[in-house]
């Protein structure tokens, strides 16, 4: 009778060892951290944005006429810089490849602005700042009620509050040059 007893519990701790395994394996390969695929898309898309806004700070700081748009320029590298590692961090942890350069609808942009220089650069950048963060931080809030994982919905409110200080810089510039 003691036989069978530790027997059945010997049994009974293998299949609950071997199911929480397999429930660990199964929750890894699903990304663990809370994936859905509304999250991976939102990633993917804020991805391609920041490392455009990187690019374009980059090409502001060397191309931009006024001082004001050059350092603007810089603090979009370090501001989309430091939220494209965050945003990378957190994709990692959730099994999500991050595009590891633009798509062709930001190159584009890209090539764009990098061929403008002067006042046009100025004018043009300073306008699509504004268009660009007015339009970002709305798809940012928007994806929030979307996206399923906390850290992820940590890091758009964090973003959306410095997008929002972007906005406000870049209207500044943009009613200062009317």
């Amino acid at each position: 009778m003691k036989i069978n007893f530790i027997m059945t519990v010997g049994i009974a701790t293998a299949l609950a060892v071997t199911s929480a395994i397999s429930f660990g394996a199964e929750k890894e390969k699903s990304g663990a951290a809370n994936k859905s695929s509304a999250d991976a898309a939102f990633i993917k898309k804020a991805a391609n944005g920041g490392m455009t806004e990187v690019e374009l700070g980059k090409i502001a700081a060397k191309n931009g006429q006024k001082d004001d748009v050059k350092s603007f320029g810089e603090r979009m590298v370090k501001d989309h810089g430091k939220a494209n590692d965050d945003l990378k961090s957190i994709a990692s942890k959730m099994n999500v490849d991050v595009p590891d350069k633009v798509n062709a609808k930001h190159q584009a942009m890209i090539d764009k602005f990098s061929k403008m220089s002067g006042e046009s650069f100025d004018a043009a950048y300073v306008k699509a700042m504004v268009k660009d963060h007015q339009k970002d931080i709305a798809e940012f809030e928007s994806a929030k009620g979307e996206v399923k994982n906390e850290d992820l919905k940590k890091f758009i409110d964090d973003t959306v509050s410095v997008m929002k200080e972007h906005l406000e810089m870049a209207q500044k510039m943009e009613g200062a040059k009317k």
